[in-house]
């Protein structure tokens, strides 16, 4: 049974509702509809289901692209109605003709739709009852087949049996002669037998004809004809000179500096250990507190690929329709109107590195958000489409909840417990030297910091942080004269403390030592570093499930490389569902955002940001773009935008 059917317009303004239905839907499926499905670009799915304690629906739904309407049918999921399409599409088609945008109320649609739902009802029975008709004559037509089959068969053998006897052992000899040069010319010369441009191979030549399949004339002739090819291209090669070994030339790069020295080291002097400890006071201001500036070099482009459109275009329509189009506009779009365009912002997508799964949804998502639309004057379907493309990427990696998170750090604060961040993460992304970056972006705030060294299981692991945490000393900025030679604020160096229990020991356990550390010594974050492990190692991913239930940390950090592609898309889905499947509360803790690291090394690829926010849902906090302190910075959605569609 149908549990509702509504309407509603793309802002949020519901016109109907079925009144007789009126069934109190469980949970709030509407609402997780529009924000899982039709806000993050996945509309170009058929259904949608939903799961809440004590029911189990479907959703289905369709758009009226031109006026702005969403009609949304409900139900049960076990029922498996079939005439939820036909019927949203004849509301659909109603409903259009009689909406005007002034108008909020439409209670005389009721009666209407009591008669599309007994229409709709009554086709998918007549469906039922000719599927039931169909299968038993079928079963009967296969019986009957089966039955000729084998009467065939064995008049064949009867037939073969007499045929042999006939000719006296002379068809066996030329049998047995067949199957060796086929099975000669099928094992070492294959193309032999597929390519008449190959002519005779290794003098021989399959000289047996089956009746009536080719002439073996014409056979020759093509042989004859393809020998000259292949000796004409011979002695074209042979005149041909050999051409001349190029030798490598080192490559110069256009803005790069005058060779010099690539030894950096400092002499070691009295005052070494100084300049070891001075490092981080030097490095600068984070990238992090920084604005980026977008450039507009893609417009150049895009006008240039809308150009060849419109070239394209006119070549397969002529001079006189394409104008008119363009002028007086197309009247709807249409889905084959699309595919050109979409094909190729796909084709886009994926050579930024853009999983292909998601390049294909985001496409259908585009489809289905502009079929149906009319085009407006003096524009074109590849710029429509691509103007639809950028809002759809735009929504997707805006985050849709604050992500600041020197806010959330003084909130904590205030209620005198130290904010815990995990970083989680495969092998070798760079989670310790990441953590090392955040760490130092919150001491230019003024805010304490603790590293917590839980990688009890990689060797080295613990050395490493140790190394980081005595490189970067907390600082505390005051205005006056400089105390340290003649800088233009005061910088005071302490080390930052370190939590460290050393190897094979609980990860868990060791978070929750660091933690209660923390609240005694008055530290205001925990950064928990963890072991790298692939989304596969159950053993090792059951730790760190471990690890999020016992502490609760108020942020789980995926640490991710700007290189994968399609394995972005493996990794986040298998760490969420090993988190979720693995996790003994009702409620698991997820991964809440996501640093990319090695964003200097991709040049325009850098589409898996996009994969990794599609799959996950989190947003993009840091981004990794450097081997220093301060290479650290925000995600800026513009410029991926435009990379995307560049």
């Amino acid at each position: 049974m149908l549990e509702q059917l509504l309407i509603f317009t793309r802002g949020g303004l519901i016109l109907w509702t079925c009144k007789e239905l009126g069934n109190a839907l469980k949970g709030s499926p509407i609402d997780t509809l529009i924000r899982s499905c039709l806000l993050e670009e996945r509309s170009g799915a058929a259904s949608y289901n939903y799961d809440a304690p004590g029911a189990a629906y479907t959703l289905k739904w369709t758009f009226h692209n031109d006026l702005g309407l969403v009609f949304v049918a409900v139900y049960q999921r076990i029922l498996n109605l079939l005439y939820v399409d036909d019927l949203l599409a004849m509301v659909k088609r109603e409903f259009s003709e009689i909406y005007d945008p002034k108008r909020t109320l439409y209670n005389d649609f009721d009666d209407v739709f009591q008669q599309l739902r007994k229409e709709a009802e009554a086709r998918a029975e007549e469906m039922k009852k000719s599927k039931q008709v169909s299968q038993p004559i079928s079963n009967n037509m296969g019986k009957k087949q089966g039955q000729v089959q084998k009467s065939g068969i064995q008049g064949g053998n009867k037939k073969k049996s007499s045929g042999e006897s006939g000719n006296d052992g002379e068809d066996g000899e030329n049998l047995k002669g067949r199957k060796i040069e086929n099975g000669h010319t099928n094992g070492k010369n294959f193309a032999a037998d597929r390519l008449p441009s190959m002519g005779n191979v290794n003098g021989k030549e399959n000289v047996s004809s089956n009746n009536g399949a080719f002439d073996v004339n014409k056979l020759q002739k093509l042989r004859a004809k393809g020998s000259k090819k292949v000796d004409t291209v011979t002695n074209k090669s042979s005149k041909e000179e050999p051409k001349k070994k190029v030798t490598k030339k080192n490559r110069v790069w256009d803005d790069s500096p005058k060779e010099s020295k690539l030894d950096f080291t400092d002499p070691v002097g009295e005052n070494g250990d100084e300049n070891m400890v001075v490092v981080a006071a030097d490095e600068g201001e984070s990238m992090m507190d920084k604005d980026e500036i977008v450039s507009s070099d893609s417009e150049t482009e895009e006008e240039e690929d809308v150009g060849k459109d419109s070239k394209i275009e006119t070549k397969k329509k002529g001079w006189f329709s394409s104008m008119f189009e363009s002028i007086a506009g197309k009247a709807n779009l249409e889905k084959a109107d699309l595919e050109p365009a979409l094909k190729a912002l796909k084709d886009r997508l994926m050579t930024k590195n853009v999983a292909e799964e998601i390049a294909e949804k985001l496409c259908e998502s585009v489809a289905a958000s502009l079929e149906g639309k009319k085009l407006a004057s003096f524009t074109r379907i590849s710029s429509t489409v691509q103007a639809a493309m950028e809002e759809a990427l735009v929504r997707i990696l805006t985050p849709r909840r604050s992500i600041d998170i020197l806010r959330d750090v003084h909130a904590a604060k205030e209620q005198r417990k130290p904010y815990v961040v995990v970083f989680v993460g495969v092998n070798g992304v760079g989670k310790s030297t990441n953590l090392a970056k955040v760490a130092y972006w919150l001491q230019q705030h003024d805010i304490k910091v603790m590293m917590a060294a839980c990688d009890t299981f990689r060797s080295g692991a613990v050395e490493q942080l140790r190394t980081h945490a005595r490189r970067l000393q907390s600082h505390v900025r005051s205005g006056g004269i400089s105390l340290v030679k003649n800088c233009a604020f005061t910088v005071e160096f302490t080390e930052i403390p370190i939590f460290e229990k050393g190897y094979e020991k609980d990860p868990a356990i060791v978070a929750k030592e660091a933690i209660q550390e923390a609240t005694r010594n008055g530290s205001d974050v925990v950064l928990v570093d963890t072991a790298g492990r692939m989304q596969d190692n159950e053993p090792l991913m059951r730790a760190l499930s471990k690890l999020i239930y016992l502490n609760s940390p108020d942020l789980v950090l995926f640490v991710g490389e700007a290189l994968v592609g399609n394995d972005a898309v493996d990794q986040l889905m298998k760490f969420n569902q090993k988190l979720a499947d693995l996790s003994p509360s009702p409620n698991p803790r997820l991964i809440d955002g996501i640093l990319l690291t090695k964003f200097d090394t991709i040049d325009d690829k850098v589409g898996a940001a996009l994969s990794m926010v599609y799959v996950s849902g989190a947003p993009v906090m840091f981004v990794g773009c450097g081997q220093s302190y301060t290479d650290l910075k925000k995600l800026n959605v513009k410029s991926i935008v435009k990379t995307l569609l560049k």
